[in-house]
């Protein structure tokens, strides 16, 4: 995303618009609209204010993705219960088929013991509980 559609994306989820943030940053209406056109650039110490105004940091304003902050959001907003009602393995299959034919392929079985005793290792040496030792796994392999 550029730099006008983020400032164009902060405003819109401030809630604010054009003619509001014109007046508090004492400009016109019109140097906004150019602003989230692309057609200038704010100065720095106008994006200073903009951030501030949007209650972001600069570089969350330079580098704002919307879809990104919205599914941050929702993943916060949501509640335990609602993610136990969800299929994670089929929502997230839709993206990464795999997830839902591995079974027809993978021995299963022999990851399953090798997982295991990670997994124990990880709670009986660090004192995890199981879903904290799980994200710590799965995090580690994201790495490997």
């Amino acid at each position: 995303m550029n730099l006008g559609g983020s400032l164009f994306q902060a405003r819109k989820r401030s809630g604010l618009s054009q003619e509001e943030v014109a007046e508090k940053l004492g400009v016109s209406r019109q140097t906004i609209s150019k602003w989230e056109l692309n057609e200038t650039l704010p100065d720095i110490r106008q994006s200073k204010h903009l951030a501030n105004l949007y209650h972001v940091t600069m570089d969350e304003l330079i580098d704002f993705d919307i879809d990104v902050k919205e599914i941050e959001q929702m993943i916060q907003n949501t509640s335990e219960k609602t993610e136990q009602k969800i299929d994670w393995t089929s929502v997230w299959g839709k993206k990464y088929p795999v997830l839902t034919t591995y079974q027809e392929k993978v021995e299963v079985d022999d990851y399953i013991v090798k997982i295991r005793e990670l997994l124990d290792s990880l709670k009986n040496r660090y004192g995890y509980n199981d879903l904290d030792a799980m994200l710590v796994l799965k995090d580690i392999l994201s790495h490997a």
